[in-house]
C-alpha cells in the first residue's frame, strides 16, 4: 500500500510520460499540469454573429448552436465555460478560461474551431452531394490495421447506408471526394459497392487529427456559418499570486496536520498520514489525468473532502486507542476500533453525499 502512494505521489506531482503500442509517448499529466477555471486564472471571452446570413436566425437554430459549441468544447477537454445566447440580437456570447502565459492552449485556434461549421459532405465527380453529416451515425479515430495510416471510420444511419450503397455501385471506377466545409479532405476511388453501412476518411497526418475530426462530426454541423466579431480577456477574480499562497498554505497545513497525527497517535497517526497523502493524491489525478479544469468551487470540495478524512481518520485512531487502553491486544483492538467508528464515518460520508446532490 504504501509503495502504491509514493508511486502515484511521484506521478502525481512529476508526470509521467508512456510508451504507445505504435511507438510513440503519451505524458500523464501531473497537478502542475491541471487545468484552473475562469475565477482562478481569468480567461477569453468571443462574441459570434451569423456571417452572410439572411434574416435573423430562429431560437431553435441558436439553441442548436449552443449545444454544439457546448460540446466541442467538452471534446477540447473546457468544462468550466459559459455559453450564452443572445436571442434579441441573435449573438452567441462564449466564455472560457486562458491565462496569457499558458503555451499548452491556443486561444485563437479554439474560436476558430468554434466557428467552423464543419458540414461534412460526400460528393460525386459531378459535385452532386451524396451524403452528409446527418447520415453519419458515429465517428471514431481508429488505425489501419494493413498500413498503420490513420483513419476515421464512419458508421452511418440506415438511410445514409443506402444512399451510400446505391452512390458506390453507380460510381465503381471512380472517385468520391471527402470534404468539410467544402474543403477536400479525402478523394478515395470506389473500388466496389459498399453495402455495410461504415465508411472510413483517409488521409490523416497523425491521430491527432484523427482525433479531432472525428469530434468535429460527432459534434454535428452548425446550421449557418458564423464568425467572431469580438474577442477580449476575462480578468481573474483572484490576485496574481493568491494561487501559489494557498498552496503553499495548503502544504504546510497538511505538514502540521500530520506532525500532530504523529504526536498524538504515533503508528495510527502514520498510517493516517499515508491515507490522507493517498486520498490527495488521488483527487489531483482524478482533475489532472484527463485534464478538467478546477475552480474555486473544486477547491472548496477538495478541502471539505480532506476534512472529510481527517475526522474520519481521527474517530477511527481514537477508537483503537481506546480499546488498546482497555486492554484489548493489537490486532483485535484495530478490528474492534474500525468497527466501532464505521458508522459515525458513514453517517458523516451520507450526510455529505445528500447535501451535495442536493446543490
Amino acid at each position: 500500500m504504501l509503495a502504491v502512494v509514493i508511486i502515484a505521489t511521484v506521478i502525481c506531482f512529476k508526470g509521467v510520460i508512456l510508451p504507445t503500442p505504435d511507438g510513440k509517448q503519451v505524458k500523464v499529466a501531473g497537478a502542475s499540469d491541471i487545468r484552473f477555471g475562469i475565477d482562478i486564472r481569468g480567461g477569453v471571452e468571443a462574441v459570434y454573429m451569423p456571417e452572410e446570413y439572411e434574416g435573423k436566425p430562429t431560437d431553435e437554430q441558436l439553441d442548436a448552436v449552443r449545444n454544439i459549441m457546448e460540446t466541442r468544447l467538452d471534446n477540447l477537454g473546457i468544462l468550466d465555460r459559459d455559453v450564452i445566447i443572445d436571442k434579441s440580437n441573435g449573438r452567441v456570447v462564449v466564455r472560457f478560461p486562458w491565462k496569457s502565459d499558458d503555451t499548452t492552449f491556443d486561444p485563437d485556434q479554439a474560436m476558430q474551431e468554434l466557428g467552423e461549421t464543419a458540414e461534412l459532405t460526400f460528393k460525386d465527380p459531378s459535385g452532386e452531394v451524396i451524403l452528409t453529416g446527418a447520415d453519419v451515425k458515429t465517428a471514431k479515430a481508429a488505425v489501419n490495421q494493413m498500413t498503420g495510416e490513420n483513419i476515421v471510420m464512419l458508421e452511418l444511419l440506415p438511410q445514409g447506408a443506402t444512399k451510400f450503397a446505391e452512390a458506390t455501385e453507380r460510381l465503381v471506377g471512380q472517385n468520391i471526394s471527402i470534404n468539410m466545409d467544402e474543403e477536400m479532405i479525402s478523394n478515395p476511388r470506389v473500388q466496389t459497392v459498399i453495402t455495410g453501412g461504415e465508411a472510413s476518411i483517409t488521409g490523416m497526418a497523425d491521430a491527432k487529427e484523427a482525433v479531432g475530426l472525428a469530434e468535429k462530426i460527432n459534434a454535428g454541423a452548425l446550421p449557418f456559418a458564423i464568425e467572431a466579431i469580438s474577442s477580449s480577456t476575462i480578468s481573474p477574480e483572484l490576485g496574481e499570486n493568491a494561487l501559489d499562497t494557498m498552496v503553499k498554505a495548503g502544504a504546510v497545513a497538511f505538514i502540521v496536520l500530520c506532525l500532530i497525527m504523529l504526536f498524538r497517535y504515533r503508528l495510527s497517526g502514520l498510517v493516517s498520514c499515508i491515507a490522507l497523502t493517498g486520498q490527495v493524491v488521488g483527487i489531483l489525478l482524478a482533475i489532472s489525468v484527463p485534464q478538467q479544469t478546477l475552480t474555486l468551487q473544486g477547491i472548496a470540495g477538495i478541502i471539505l473532502s480532506i476534512g472529510m478524512g481527517v475526522d474520519a481518520n481521527v474517530i477511527i485512531a481514537e477508537r483503537i486507542q481506546e480499546e488498546i487502553r482497555s486492554g484489548t491486544r493489537v490486532n483485535r483492538a484495530v478490528d474492534v476500533g474500525f468497527d466501532r467508528a464505521f458508522s459515525s464515518v458513514l453517517d458523516g460520508n451520507v450526510t455529505v453525499a445528500f447535501a451535495a446532490i442536493c446543490m
